[in-house]
């Protein structure tokens, strides 16, 4: 595995996303009403104990401490009021935060942008097209962005748009539109105007209700295009009424289907107002994590909405790299004497570089490793207490390879967990032979604003930008016209024809762009799964509430 341009952003630290929601939905609740009663029903719900979150076009949300939804029902028995349900929570849909190999030193491209053939097609600035990302925030410290083309709304419950909630919501908006600037990566719209909503609070999640009015939102700002890199359980008139009002106004809304690898229906990607996303990998396979609800079949008039409300078409979703907030990854260097190595993060930034030693299974302290760079199997002990072995032997940094075929990725433990302080590094086990008959090394560990992610969070984004890409040339259809199309020219993948995994299959720019050329935007029938794609190239690849995909 040794230096390419690829392999220097190999990823490391392998980090599960692990969201849980501090509330249930069960005390807040979506309360349906006409504009000019609102205020009754706001003075209301506060004369019963309710804290109003949210003030929309046509409802408000409202929090009971205490009560359970038949109870809040039964308070709220008034004329004035047309509706009240559970206002859902939402989350993020990334199951891994795989930081960098190496730092970025130059601008890289996505394997997705390839395998979707987002590089054959010119994105049309002049068209108009924005794209709303209703995530976490997009962080201003990272400059791989066209700034003037970014707005966003600030929130009093979640903060600023621009100070990011985590990296989610930055490596998101990098997948659509990073810009083509020669630092970083290259998003598959580059460019494209963002607007940026930021629904999730400190603890990383969100409701239903704030949605529903993040749709408004991008509707006031002239988004064209809704991504959602998120979802949960429980379906809700309210979100489902506010996305359909988007759809039916022209937009193109898209959501991740799930990273739990099974049929469970999410929202808001199940309603089929909404383009369901899943996630493939480079080798244009479907990732295990992604989730595949059953395609309906229905009855009578029903058939055509049920067959809409599965997974349409996918994208790559693993091993996504993409844009973090300033220092949020953490980057690893390895060079053997004059070579370099792909590695993986683990922890403690700094740089050790020297002589090296063998250090075996590092189970004991060894006086041997005294001033040099600890090279140590993988097996027996922790990770800590390899590193904490060498350190204590007087090492100055530690490589662990890996005993099965692959990179190492882990952790020395976080916070107070991890009591070393030395570099220290993951190796593959194709390097071992290598690594072992060099005489020198050097190890560096350091911060990154790239990183990478897995997640039909990662998926999302992507189709979003191609569906931008695409639509910058025919500004003249609607986002419905440009579903079709995507779907209609989708490269089929899994088993032939439509299927639950894949759908229509994996989305393809260029194949889109020829097809409405020949067809126009009326020709984009809600067809699809030939093998129209072509052009597969690049890369490696990976994979209740509210959540990222």
């Amino acid at each position: 595995m040794k230096y390419n341009k690829l392999s220097t952003i190999a990823t490391a630290t392998l980090l599960a996303m692990g969201f849980t929601a501090a509330a249930t939905a069960s005390d807040r609740v979506i309360i349906q009403v006409d504009n000019s009663k609102k205020g009754v029903v706001k003075a209301l719900a506060k004369q019963l104990g309710g804290d109003v979150k949210v003030d929309a076009d046509g409802f408000i949300a409202a929090q009971f401490t205490g009560k359970t939804l038949s109870e809040i029902k039964g308070l709220l028995n008034n004329p004035h009021i047309k509706l009240i349900e559970a206002d859902e929570i939402r989350k993020p849909m990334a199951i891994y935060n795989d930081d960098l190999g190496n730092p970025m030193v130059e601008q890289l491209t996505p394997y997705a942008v390839y395998q979707s053939q987002a590089n054959l097609v010119n994105f049309n600035a002049g068209a108009g097209m924005k794209v709303c990302v209703i995530d976490s925030g997009l962080d201003r410290s990272n400059v791989d962005f066209d700034w003037g083309n970014i707005t966003g709304d600030n929130d009093s419950g979640t903060g600023s748009w621009d100070v990011a909630g985590g990296p989610h919501g930055t490596h998101v908006a990098g997948t659509v539109g990073a810009a083509d600037n020669g630092v970083g990566v290259v998003g598959m719209a580059p460019g494209v105007a963002m607007h940026i909503i930021k629904v999730f609070n400190a603890e990383g999640w969100g409701y239903s209700s704030d949605l529903a009015y993040a749709a408004q939102k991008c509707t006031a700002a002239g988004a064209n295009i809704i991504t959602m890199s998120l979802g949960g359980g429980g379906a809700n008139s309210t979100e489902s009424n506010a996305f359909a009002t988007f759809t039916n106004n022209g937009g193109l809304v898209l959501a991740a289907a799930g990273n739990d690898g099974n049929s469970v229906r999410s929202y808001p990607a199940g309603y089929p107002s909404v383009m369901m996303i899943g996630a493939n990998d480079a080798n244009n396979n479907i990732a295990d994590f992604s989730q595949f609800p059953s395609c309906t079949t229905g009855k009578g008039k029903n058939v055509t909405t049920d067959e809409k409300i599965c997974v349409e078409v996918t994208a790559g979703g693993v091993d996504t790299l993409s844009t973090y907030p300033a220092d949020g990854a953490t980057s690893s260097s390895l060079y053997a004497a004059s070579t370099a190595y792909a590695s993986s993060a683990m922890e403690n930034a700094g740089t050790a570089s020297g002589s090296t030693y063998f250090m075996g299974l590092a189970t004991a302290t060894d006086s041997g490793a005294a001033g040099k760079v600890c090279v140590i199997d993988r097996g027996s002990i922790s990770f800590h207490d390899k590193v904490k072995n060498c350190e204590n032997s007087g090492g100055i940094g530690a490589v662990i390879i890996n005993n099965e075929a692959g990179m190492l990725y882990g952790t020395l433990g976080e916070g107070s967990a991890n009591t070393t302080s030395i570099p220290a590094a993951g190796a593959a086990l194709e390097d071992r032979s290598a690594l072992l008959a060099a005489s020198s090394m050097t190890v560096t560990i350091d911060s990154s604003d790239y990183g990478y992610m897995s997640g039909t969070s990662m998926a999302t984004p992507a189709v979003a930008g191609v569906a931008a890409l695409v639509w910058s040339n025919f500004p003249s259809c609607t986002g419905t016209e440009i579903r079709n199309a995507l779907k209609a020219t989708a490269q089929d993948a899994g088993a032939a024809g439509k299927d639950v995994y894949f759908g229509y299959g994996i989305v393809k720019a260029k194949a889109a762009y020829d097809y409405l050329s020949v067809n126009g935007c009326a020709g984009g029938g809600d067809t699809g799964g030939g093998d129209t794609g072509g052009g597969d190239s690049g890369g490696s690849c990976k994979g209740g509430p509210r959540k990222c995909g």
